[in-house]
């Protein structure tokens, strides 16, 4: 049987597997993607929800014989696509393949790490917690730190007892041949089928580059989940420094001189580095959400010395470790990591060339500056050339209608076939959209209170089950503070709980409502009665002032293009489908979509981009909203 019929009424999910319904879309993708392996070239598949894309890449992938790697788009994703759908299609197929899943090192236990945080007098974490870790290192056999408890693992931990890229000491570390990250890699270098992240398969690709690449060589690469691969692929052909290399390199410095009692030299320059990495924290702090260009970053108070004071400091801890380099691997290995951090930030630092876009960012306690290239085209072309085999993207949203050159433009993928698979479900009849009318401008400053009392009738006659996704923070404060006030219905509100707690607390009320920014646009999956309401305050444009999408607007129009067709509204659309992607999860879910934008109605391109979207029928009048939600959820209530 080929790929097609496995999946067809006569195949063996149709015989073995419960509730499985041979479905044409997820036929026609296993076919185009069996072929692709076959002919070893370049595929694009859009596939709407509920096509089965992940069955229609495992079939061909598992039936092929070839050595596969699957990417998703995030660890959660990883371990569902390994875990569940995975030996679902082993089984079914019975084929005797071999699988593996890896993850990025900072998810396994350094023994090497551990034994050194173990013995560091100096370390502020807690001793109970470390000898919790220090026991479980014995009786693991993945070394994965999602193994330990939440109340143990914490991000003062973390670092401590996993390793990174920087400090890892590969084949010359005392505890190499127990490496949990080594075993892992082995065990992906023997499979026929490796399913990994993107941010790994990026990773890779670098070590790929200076000979130490770690998948195998693959027959086949499948990217799911590949709407996120310009975003990545931009920030991973750059250069990064970050306050947590910084002062992670120095507390690493910091352990190795333990060991020596005559390197006051090194010691005055790491206090140095330790000082001025606190000092460069503090400004990153006022950045907040989002991205700032570097320019203006250093234009701020205090900035430019600050940033000039860390420059200095690792320029001294390079040359410092560099003389005394030979007396220990663990300092050979401090003075090669401040080598290349130096490199970087002088990099980052120095005049932005032609192509190049700079930034800084905040993150955790502090926050990272980077230099990127402002199109990825040419990175990526080297990155898929490294891997000579089949590629296919697939995700629920690629294209902007019919047309994929907003995805394929960007990464240089004009060689490569498309395919568009509308989704299975009946729109007709599971849904109905509603663009209310008479709300103001979305740029005047009442646009979030006029949203918030516009959809309240609505999340009442649904009976809550809704979904109020925003494309900013402050209009999500300010919907949710309204929507407390004047709804009878649970309420949560993105950051009052982990991301996961969240979804799971929504589903369980069955009632709630949940408001929420960009994070929960894609990636949740809440089917059955408990969701029957998503509602979005507004298209999502990128905000004005991202230094990276400035430079991409800047370059369009050097170009003599039109940025707002060829950009900022592909990409609008691609996110709004993601966004309206929540709603309708199975064929047995109802709802409606509640699209807020006035824009819709009032410009030319709000015909393409409600044309876009599924094929949902319209409901003009509040009070015809109203009526169906009453008549479908309460009347049943």
């Amino acid at each position: 049987m080929n790929a097609a019929e496995l999946l067809g009424a006569q195949g063996p999910f149709a015989r073995h597997s419960p509730g499985f319904a041979p479905r044409s879309q997820q036929q026609a993708m296993a076919e185009a993607v069996e072929a692709a392996i076959a002919d070893r070239s370049r595929l694009v598949v859009e596939a709407g929800t509920g096509t089965g894309k992940t069955y229609a890449y495992l079939v061909p992938a598992l039936a092929s014989g070839r050595r596969v790697v699957v990417s998703t788009g995030t660890k959660n994703l990883q371990d569902q696509l390994f875990f569940r759908d995975l030996p679902r299609v082993r089984d079914a197929l019975g084929l005797p393949v071999r699988v593996s899943l890896l993850k990025g090192r900072a998810n396994y236990l350094c023994i090497y790490r551990l034994r050194k945080a173990v013995m560091d007098p100096r370390s502020r974490v807690s001793r109970t917690k470390l000898g919790f870790v220090d026991d479980w290192a014995i009786r693991t056999d993945s070394g994965e730190v999602s193994e330990l408890p939440p109340t143990v693992v914490d991000d003062q931990l973390l670092p401590l007892v996993t390793s990174t890229a920087d400090n890892c000491l590969g084949g010359k570390c005392p505890d190499f041949a127990e490496c949990h990250v080594v075993k892992a890699r082995r065990a992906a270098q023997a499979a026929d089928l490796v399913v990994v992240n993107h941010h790994l398969l990026f990773a890779d690709f670098r070590l790929k580059e200076e000979g130490f690449g770690v998948l195998p060589g693959a027959d086949a690469v499948i990217v799911d989940e590949a709407h996120q691969l310009p975003e990545l692929a931009a920030q991973f052909f750059g250069e990064k420094v970050s306050t947590r290399q910084l002062s992670d390199l120095a507390r690493d410095i910091a352990v190795e001189v333990q060991a020596f009692r005559d390197m006051p030299r090194l010691t005055e320059a790491l206090d140095q580095l330790a000082l001025a990495t606190i000092e460069l924290e503090r400004p990153f702090n006022e950045v907040g959400a989002g991205r700032l260009g570097l320019d203006d970053f250093a234009e701020r108070p205090g900035v430019a010395s600050a940033l000039g004071a860390a420059r200095t400091a690792l320029d001294e801890c390079r040359d410092t470790l560099q003389a005394v380099a030979e007396r220990s691997t663990g300092l050979a290995h401090c003075a090669g990591r401040a080598t290349t951090m130096a490199a970087a930030f002088h990099h980052i630092a120095g005049d932005a060339g032609p192509g190049l876009v700079r930034w800084a960012e905040s993150a955790g306690r502090g926050g990272a500056l980077h230099a990127a290239p402002v199109e990825p085209i040419d990175g990526f072309r080297r990155f898929m050339a490294a891997y000579p085999g089949a590629w296919v993207f697939t995700s629920a949203t690629l294209a902007a209608g019919a047309d994929f050159q907003h995805f394929t433009a960007t990464l240089g993928l004009d060689d490569a076939a498309t395919l568009r698979l509308d989704s299975p479900f009946d729109y007709a009849e599971q849904a109905r959209l509603h663009v209310p009318r008479g709300l103001p401008d979305p740029n005047d400053p009442a646009y979030s209170d006029a949203v918030a009392d516009t959809l309240v009738p609505l999340i009442e006659a649904s009976g809550g089950g809704a979904f109020v996704l925003c494309t900013s923070y402050r209009a999500m404060d300010r919907i949710a503070e309204r929507l407390r006030a004047a709804l009878p219905f649970p309420l949560f509100v993105q950051g009052e709980a982990g991301k996961s707690a969240l979804i799971e607390q929504f589903a369980k009320a069955g009632n709630g409502v949940l408001v929420a920014t960009a994070s929960f646009w894609e990636g949740v999956d809440v089917k059955g009665a408990a969701l029957r309401l998503v509602a979005i305050d507004k298209l999502p444009f990128n905000q004005p002032g991202d230094p990276v999408f400035e430079a991409r607007l800047k370059l369009i129009r050097e170009r003599g293009g039109n940025p707002f067709i060829e950009l900022q509204l592909p990409r609008a659309i691609t996110a709004l489908r993601q966004g309206v992607g929540r709603l309708i999860r199975d064929r047995s879910d109802r709802g409606m979509v509640v699209l807020c934008d006035p824009r819709l109605r009032s410009k030319g391109y709000g015909r393409k981009v409600v044309a876009s979207l599924p094929p949902i029928p319209a409901l003009k009048e509040p009070a015809e909203a109203c009526a169906w939600l009453r008549e479908e959820f309460q009347a049943t209530a």
